[in-house]
């Protein structure tokens, strides 16, 4: 007869952890491109070898990698890049929201941990484990988090070694809005997102021509009033 799971509250550190890297490396698959389409597009957009890969362990947060090096690439100015990335990340917010209660009970040294490891994928893979209960789920998170850290690391140095070796005059910029595109269609599950998918690409059309890229942060903001005006008043309805 096969053995009976141990229930969450039974669960060590070492099998919480390893759950945790088994739940997240699944995803691996679908993240590793990515991060060897930014080192590649990071070295094009002008940032040297060891920004981009600093980068990715500094920020690690692969949309707002993607958004800082196409806003370098157009020079945009600081102040512009660090209200675009803000907007982009705002969900993190909900996501630290979610997870708190679970959380709440730690030392400062594992939340600050936690924190920084916490992204779309670790979220996913954790949250219901966290829901579960038991004295060690944060290990849970971290075997994920760490997982998805590590990958994202070794792809985007993949990337960068990649991007050294091409011809610079190789055309690999439309690479970069279809990643955007890849990453945002699957998100589009409701008609307050596409309303807001659609305005946002509009007003990033129309004002593509304003100085310092001001039209992306309109864009993303016009995006992001849309949905929720959106989803007032289908709630009205």
């Amino acid at each position: 007869m096969p053995r009976p799971k141990d229930p969450p509250d039974a669960r060590t550190p070492l099998a919480e952890f390893r759950g945790g890297a088994l739940a997240l490396a699944p995803l691996l698959v679908g993240v590793a491109p990515f991060g060897v389409i930014y080192g590649v597009l990071a070295l094009r957009s002008g940032l040297p070898a060891p920004a981009a890969m600093a980068m990715s362990s500094v920020v690690f947060a692969g949309s707002s990698q993607f958004l800082l090096a196409q806003l370098t690439g157009l020079g945009a100015a600081a102040p512009v890049m660090v209200a675009s990335v803000g907007l982009v990340n705002l969900r993190h917010a909900l996501y630290s929201a979610s997870v708190a209660p679970a959380l709440s009970h730690l030392p400062r040294r594992w939340k600050l941990a936690l924190a920084y490891l916490l992204t779309d994928e670790a979220y996913a893979a954790s949250v219901t484990r966290l829901a579960q209960g038991g004295p060690n789920r944060h290990w849970f998170l971290f075997g994920a988090g760490l997982t998805l850290w590590s990958g994202w690391q070794v792809s985007t140095a993949s990337g960068i070694l990649v991007g050294a070796s091409l011809p610079r005059d190789l055309p690999l910029d439309f690479a970069l809005p279809l990643t955007f595109i890849a990453i945002v269609v699957p998100m589009i599950r409701s008609r307050a997102a596409l309303a807001a998918a659609v305005v946002a690409a509009g007003v990033a059309l129309s004002c593509a021509g304003w100085p310092y890229q001001l039209g992306l942060l309109s864009a993303a903001l016009s995006g992001i009033a849309t949905g929720w005006l959106f989803s007032r008043w289908g709630r009205a309805l």
